[in-house]
């Protein structure tokens, strides 16, 4: 087996959506991360052999949006690129069709990232609207345009909101907050527990960014029209209290509901990127990895109850290892709502979970708090859903660096019910 390794990775600041990245189109992120990762390895773009990019909110005006943002990006035009879409894994596939693509020895040099802007996630007609203006479109004289458009009524232009559409399940029927909701009944989770979490991650989120822990993590973007500088993310309160949180009311459930936009991760704009190669042609450029990827997996579980995908492909990913829970020396779990990671965290040293979801199998353990996300996650710093996988791989290897640690583990939820996890190392 060959060995894969990630040379360096790097991020644009995550800002909420609506705020300071709303008018930059997802392409134009991703090209800035794969410029920047260019500059930061000095890699010649004329050695690499494909440009894979993770997006889950493909937008119309960049079909294929791996090609564009190559192009975009300066990548000479022989290079070939495509899209993968795993929905929140959406960037981790981009890292995982990497690093199956140079086993199999079609590539040794692959530029990989991970890209969302939510801001522009677009809206859309009812189908009867688009009926009529169809049947507008056909008409052959005025007149019978006008007789069709006087069929146009009112409700017809009420748009349909495409992320509303894009964070609702349809074979569950459940939106991503419900299938928090469904957890935090089937787990019995208090609001208390949800929002001291919170608190928690925004805390950690606070002490790492006055630490300087994400300036080799973020590459500073200035946003036209004045190119004004975004040099860190925009979203995650520094003085988050418990008193906020508790003032907030449920979103998804009204009634009787304990998720909160303040436990919950905010709709977020960002891009990461991430270069991937060979070991043996990391040697012969002389390029010092990040590390490596030691393996990777995903896990279908009920879409209903999807927060639980990270106890399931985190099951596979150690069996495929070889290794155990308690290895992981630093552990990366995506924070899409904070009842799901405190429902993982339940699920994973639960004899009786196991036994009812994965018959035969012995619960993996304890997802450490002291060493899981010790800078915070998305419930402070957001989830741009294409960008997230690939994230906190690289906020992983980072952190791995600085305290000299040899084994970590990113995984993370999958809207749709799956799971994704990795393990990567430091060599």
């Amino acid at each position: 087996m060959k060995n894969i390794v990630i040379i360096d990775g790097v991020r644009t600041p995550y800002a909420k959506s609506g705020t300071v990245l709303k008018n930059v189109t997802a392409d134009t992120l991703g090209a800035f991360v794969i410029k920047e990762i260019v500059a930061r390895t000095g890699i010649d773009p004329k050695i690499v052999d494909e440009v894979i990019v993770g997006n889950a909110g493909m937008p119309a005006e960049a079909a294929n949006i791996a090609r564009v943002i190559a192009l975009r990006a300066g990548i000479p035009q022989p290079i070939p690129a495509y899209s993968v879409q795993r929905n929140c894994a959406s960037g981790m596939q981009a890292l995982s069709s990497a690093y199956a693509q140079i086993v199999s020895g079609l590539s040794d040099v692959v530029l990989t990232a991970g890209v969302e802007s939510m801001s522009n996630f677009g809206f859309y007609t009812t189908k009867r609207l688009k009926d009529i203006f169809t049947a507008i479109g056909r008409s052959k004289t005025l007149w019978e345009k006008v007789i069709a458009g006087l069929a146009i009524r009112p409700p017809d232009l009420v748009p349909v909101v495409g992320l509303t559409l894009g964070l609702t399940d349809p074979v569950s029927g459940f939106n991503m907050g419900q299938t928090a909701e469904n957890l935090v009944q089937d787990f019995a989770i208090s609001r208390k527990e949800q929002d001291e979490f919170s608190l928690w991650s925004h805390q950690k989120w606070s002490a790492a960014n006055e630490a300087g822990k994400f300036r080799n993590e973020i590459a500073p973007f200035y946003v036209p029209p004045k190119f004004e500088a975004v040099e860190e993310d925009v979203g995650p309160r520094k003085h988050q209290t418990m008193d906020d949180l508790e003032k907030l009311k449920p979103y998804f459930d009204r009634k009787t509901g304990t998720v909160t936009p303040g436990n919950s991760s905010p709709i977020t704009d960002g891009a990461a990127a991430a270069l991937v190669m060979s070991g043996d042609r990391a040697r012969e450029l002389g390029l010092k990895p990040l590390g490596r990827i030691r393996a990777y997996a995903f896990a279908g579980n009920d879409p209903s109850r999807m927060g639980l995908g990270p106890v399931f492909a985190t099951n596979k990913v150690l069996k495929l290892a070889g290794m155990k829970l308690s290895d992981m020396e630093l552990i990366e779990l995506n924070e899409a709502f904070a009842a799901q990671v405190i429902a993982c965290e339940k699920a994973a040293a639960s004899e009786q979970f196991f036994r009812r979801h994965l018959p035969g199998e012995q619960p993996i353990g304890e997802f450490r708090r002291d060493i899981m996300n010790v800078n915070g996650g998305a419930i402070a710093l957001g989830h741009p859903v294409g960008s997230s996988g690939m994230r906190i791989v690289i906020t992983l290897l980072k952190e791995m660096e600085r305290r000299n640690l040899a084994t970590g583990l990113a995984t993370m939820c999958i809207g749709g019910g799956q799971g994704g996890a990795m393990i990567v190392e430091r060599i």
